[in-house]
């Protein structure tokens, strides 16, 4: 893309976003002693503004787990789970706290909202999230979301609120995603090993990037780091919505960005959206098995738009019931699409590089034609 068509995207988009998702990192909320009070008035103060702008905003914040670790101190071994647990249970009230003392300095109410991963998989509490979310806007109110640490031990092993709060862009419907980073931008070179290396204005394409080359390790302080801040961008993308990459530790840097100065990583979304039911299928649940597919079948769902018939299937891998979401891989074992499995492991292991008009003979009813409906499908999925 142009620079000038670039440059007259991002101020479209930032002048008439609406409603925007805000994630802020402990890298950026925590030093040493724990999370940082200025940097959470800072935050509080600009977001304040955003909203009396006629914005709404939703905040997704880490930093439960620094705050805690302050608290208890040498009693702290980072090394144990149920010590880690035990922090975000004693930061989550004090960074709440702090929140709630800053906002209320500019008029806003602050809404404390605690998730795990199976509230955003249930459908129903999903939709009971959705319309909280949305009558906390109609409010006036900033909803402040973070992982509920305590009880959620994936999370605090494997996961971050990036890939939260790229989740709940397509929960709430927003119109851009800025994610708060202890870097002022993407950068294409390490600034460690390279002084001289500048953040990127612009990626236009982000689907083209190899982010395992090109990030390097995680932050001290956090569990995510700039891949799981990329890998976010590029889901979001999926739904047309872009993102901004911003030094969060920069006083003003936010309402910098709202008012037409080019600081930062701008994301453009470049795809063509796909349904926020399949945003919400794909990423939500966690596949459970993989259905390895020759090429005719890759050929078939990439180039044609097709479903996936039993046919096309070389192996299956897991155990499943109806229903699943399952990876469905080329035999290279790239992950080409995900999607709702028809059939059970059992079942498709025995129907499987068979012709659909011989799926009753074997299993004595043909429920489905297809093992993966392409309604029930994303292709390229950012995993």
């Amino acid at each position: 893309m142009a620079q000038s068509d670039w440059r007259e995207k991002r101020r479209q988009v930032m002048s008439q976003a609406r409603r925007v998702v805000i994630k802020v990192g402990s890298a950026v909320l925590a030093g040493p002693d724990g999370v940082e009070s200025l940097v959470i008035a800072s935050l509080a103060r600009q977001i304040a503004e955003l909203v009396a702008s006629g914005r709404e905003v939703l905040l997704v914040s880490s930093g439960a787990v620094a705050a805690g670790r302050a608290v208890l101190a040498g009693r702290y071994d980072p090394s144990f789970l149920p010590h880690r647990q035990a922090a975000s249970a004693i930061g989550q009230s004090r960074i709440m706290h702090a929140y709630d003392q800053e906002f209320s300095r500019h008029g806003r109410i602050a809404a404390q909202v605690l998730l795990t991963r199976d509230d955003l998989d249930n459908r129903e509490r999903y939709l009971n999230l959705r319309n909280t979310l949305s009558t906390l806007f109609d409010l006036g109110a900033v909803p402040v979301i973070n992982e509920n640490d305590s009880v959620a031990i994936s999370e605090l092993v494997y996961g971050d609120n990036d890939c939260l709060a790229g989740l709940l862009v397509g929960t709430v419907g927003a119109d851009l995603f800025v994610n708060l980073t202890s870097a002022r931008g993407v950068f294409a070179e390490n600034p460690d090993e390279n002084p001289a290396a500048k953040p990127m204005e612009c990626i236009d394409n982000i689907a083209d990037l190899d982010l395992d080359a090109m990030c390097g390790a995680k932050t001290t302080l956090g569990t995510g780091g700039m891949y799981s801040k990329l890998l976010s961008a590029r889901r979001v993308a999926q739904l047309g919505v872009p993102t901004l990459i911003l030094a969060g530790r920069e006083d003003g840097a936010l309402t910098q960005a709202f008012g037409d100065e080019g600081v930062g990583t701008f994301i453009v979304s470049g795809c063509k959206p796909i349904t926020r039911r399949k945003f919400w299928l794909a990423y939500h649940h966690e596949p459970q098995g993989t259905l390895t597919v020759d090429d005719g079948a890759v050929r078939a769902l990439k180039d044609k738009g097709k479903s996936l018939l039993p046919a096309g299937i070389v192996d299956v891998a897991g155990e499943f019931p109806v229903g699943s979401m399952v990876r469905v891989a080329a035999v290279s074992g790239e992950v080409v699409a995900l999607g709702l499995c028809n059939y059970a492991s059992g079942d498709l292991r025995k129907i499987m590089g068979l012709k659909s008009t011989r799926i009753a003979q074997v299993l004595g009813e043909a429920a489905y034609e297809e093992a993966v409906h392409r309604d029930n499908l994303l292709l390229d999925p950012a995993i």
